[in-house]
């Protein structure tokens, strides 16, 4: 029997010796879900959602990559790039496969979604394809690119209310109730769930003898759905679920056996599976199908989305990247040697958070720094700095020249030079040349 796993970093609970059932204590043994056992999704479900949208969801690519494969201590690394899809997230897979089983009658009625991101616009573009009217509750600061991409581009009703998701989705039920329409679930929906199994069905046809896959967990759909379509077609796959450690409903509703809500959490640049509490339908499935449940912080998915963008050229937003981070990082030990596929589950990200991110890549790279540097006040000497600089062949960003506010003593300037350098080599080398004119520099 395969080993199901929960929590933390990696939480791993393995089956007992006694004919490989597991312990007591164990949050994958049956009987200890949830109170309200929803009837799980099915291959066969899958495989049903898989012919709805065969004509209305292109398959995406899953190349390998030569860099994360020399890079981790994995077989082989493949990327399934869900951040090509026309919404540019997986999201559109599920909310299709939910509007092509509404009634002819449900259809005239229209549909209601609470989303402030990729389940607002793959709901909101299907629905216009298939003449359904969608009205999209989101936060009122929702960025204005996804409002007016969901309004203007893709034809939607967006109704702002609310300062989070949680607000939205209150207003949402109202809507719903005043006005009669159908009510399509991020995640806790079993249409949703089958349908973003079918990529799990198409990683298999890519790559037949894929040994792990890493799947974002926000609310639980696509990892159930996936981990279902993956694990009743080859059962010996193993599936890791990969959560932001800001907040990890998932792990903690395994840990205590039960759903479990989570109070509101700090801001992440995953925002996309920024969840309080999973669903109802995914925990079971997520208990019976997934191996094991890491965690990953912020620092480390910043630098995954940075390492993607220059060495995949691929745009893939915080939640996308999750799994990256969980592989560069060494969460995920069961992936040593193995063939192992990450689902890059979407790519719309602010371009304001890009360019932040890259800047402290830069940093942390040391091809970015900024030095205070204490010399003489007294002419040519800011000309002297600049071409010391130049000399060193280093590039200069921002320069601040301060006299009056400044820890500097009479006589003296404090300058801030912001530079682009080439690494740690060059910015020593900058520190050590610029000392050796006399001058006091230390790096902020």
């Amino acid at each position: 029997m395969p080993v199901r796993a929960a929590a933390g970093q990696a939480c791993r609970i393995a089956a007992t010796r006694d004919g490989g059932h597991p312990g007591a204590d164990c949050p994958f043994r049956p009987g200890r879900a949830s109170a309200t056992r929803a009837p799980m999704v099915t291959l066969q479900d899958i495989l049903a959602a898989r012919e709805r949208l065969r004509d209305a969801i292109r398959p995406t690519p899953c190349p390998a990559s030569d860099y994360f494969t020399e890079r981790t201590e994995c077989a082989a690394v493949y990327f399934k790039l869900e951040n090509l899809q026309r919404t540019g997230a997986f999201k559109e897979r599920g909310a299709l496969n939910k509007l092509l089983t509404l009634t002819e009658e449900e259809r005239k009625r229209g549909v209601i979604a609470a989303s402030a991101g990729n389940h607002a616009q793959g709901v909101a573009y299907h629905a216009r394809r298939l003449g359904v009217k969608a009205t999209i509750v989101m936060p009122e600061r929702t960025p204005l690119i996804k409002v007016s991409r969901t309004r203007d581009d893709y034809g939607a009703r967006v109704v702002l209310k609310g300062a989070n998701y949680d607000e939205a989705y209150a207003e949402a039920l109202r809507i719903q109730q005043d006005e009669g329409l159908v009510f399509v679930h991020p995640f806790n929906d079993p249409h949703v769930i089958a349908g973003q199994g079918t990529l799990g069905l198409e990683l298999l046809e890519q790559w037949p003898d894929v040994e792990v896959v890493l799947v974002p967990i926000g609310g639980g759909g696509l990892i159930s759905g996936v981990a279902c379509a993956l694990k009743e077609s080859k059962p010996g796959i193993m599936v890791v679920g990969v959560q932001t450690s800001t907040i990890d409903s998932m792990k903690a509703s395994i840990e205590a056996g039960k759903l479990v809500e989570l109070p509101a959490a700090g801001t992440t640049i995953a925002d996309g599976i920024a969840v309080k509490k999973v669903g109802e339908l995914t925990f079971p499935m997520v208990r019976k199908y997934v191996d094991a449940v890491v965690s990953v912080d912020e620092e480390e998915i910043a630098a995954a989305i940075l390492t993607l963008l220059e060495q995949e050229k691929s745009v893939v937003e915080g939640a996308g990247a999750v799994g990256v981070a969980a592989v560069l990082n060494g969460h995920v030990p069961q992936a040593k040697g193995k063939r192992t596929a990450i689902i890059l589950s979407g790519g719309n990200i602010d371009m304001n958070v890009i360019s932040r991110i890259i800047e402290r890549g830069l940093v942390k790279a040391g091809r970015l720094v900024q030095l205070e540097v204490r010399l003489p006040d007294r002419p040519g000497m800011l000309a002297r700095l600049t071409s010391r600089i130049a000399d060193l062949r280093a590039n200069v960003v921002d320069l601040h020249h301060e006299r009056a506010f400044s820890k500097a003593g009479l006589g003296e300037a404090m300058v801030e030079v912001t530079l682009e350098t080439t690494g740690p080599a060059h910015i020593r080398e900058l520190e050590k040349a610029l000392e050796e004119l006399g001058w006091q520099v230390a790096r902020k």
